[in-house]
């Protein structure tokens, strides 16, 4: 069994940070990418808000950027998966999708946080092309454009109204014919004039040459009165919510009962000391590249600390 000071799980801006920084201590930390190398941002096309970039950044280059930052100062960075974890020991265990065995004394858990999309075959085909799960990340590509959001909770609301600070004009898509978002969200939507709420409604596909031009849509689905009808539209957005990759942890770690990994005191600590927990698999307010590689800056210190009072 191969024995590491300091394991990171998952890649993406977190977990990069995080190894950029075990790299620099000096305690040789080994990283596995998991599925997404790179993580969400490989599936977007600019990255314009994160630092350090002033014209912007194409989001595989980003992430090539901090790999290769993170290799430069020793760490160990591997293509592959860690699929069976056991925390109830230390040194930690993991298995990889090899077959490999893995101990170590520190954890880093970076595994993100997925977005729900509707399974539409559009929304792969659209990938980067009009489709989105993050308003914040990419509403500033449609400034004066016509876009839609699909959802009803609170996320949707907010996603909406941010939006319409930027767009011409908002769809919100809701499938029943109310909304489920707070009092305060709901009258914050229902009142701003650039958003137009389609209660029960269903996208069921998007269409376009060179990129997303307009969606279908159906209303009253199943009913007598159903009707099919297309909404031209530059942009679409999902707004049904994240599921944190942490199922593989959930027997050791506290998660909330979405699945978010609970941290402590502001820290990226866990309940199990010696594990931590960065980026989007531990944050379901922000969900930003810059936030998720802060949190893998203080998991990596964290773990040097925890390592330096080991020995």
């Amino acid at each position: 069994m191969e024995h590491v000071k300091c394991l990171i799980i998952g890649s993406g801006p977190a977990g990069y940070t995080a190894a950029i920084y075990a790299g620099r201590a000096n305690i040789a930390p080994v990283e596995y990418c998991g599925m997404q190398t790179g993580g969400q941002l490989t599936q977007t096309t600019e990255v314009e808000n994160f630092p350090g970039y002033p014209e912007g950044v194409d989001g595989n280059q980003m992430m090539m950027d901090l790999r290769q930052q993170a290799e430069r100062f020793g760490a160990d960075i591997r293509d592959g998966m860690i699929v069976k974890a056991d925390l109830s020991v230390r040194p930690f265990r993991v298995t990889t999708d090899e077959g490999k065995e893995i101990s170590c004394d520190t954890m880093i858990i970076a595994t993100g946080a997925s977005a729900k999309y509707l399974g539409l075959a559009d929304e792969k085909k659209y990938s980067g092309q009009g489709v989105s799960a993050c308003a914040t990340c990419d509403g500033f590509f449609y400034r004066k454009k016509v876009v839609a959001v699909v959802g009803g909770g609170d996320t949707a609301c907010e996603e909406a109204s941010y939006l319409a600070g930027l767009a011409s004009k908002v769809y919100l898509i809701v499938r029943k014919p109310f909304l489920r978002a707070s009092e305060v969200m709901q009258r914050r939507v229902l009142e701003n004039e650039k958003i137009t709420v389609l209660f029960e409604h269903n996208a069921t596909g998007l269409y376009g040459e060179n990129g997303v031009e307009g969606m279908h849509v159906v209303k009253r689905k199943g009913e007598a009165d159903e009707e099919h009808y297309d909404i031209p539209i530059d942009g679409f957005f999902l707004a049904i919510g994240h599921k944190p990759n942490s199922d593989l942890f959930k027997e050791y770690l506290e998660t909330d009962e979405v699945g978010y990994i609970k941290t402590f005191d502001g820290t990226p600590r866990t309940n199990i000391p010696g594990v931590y927990a960065a980026g989007d698999v531990a944050d379901p307010l922000y969900r930003q590249a810059i936030c998720a590689a802060a949190s893998g800056c203080k998991a990596a210190i964290e773990a040097d600390r925890f390592l330096r009072e080991m020995e």
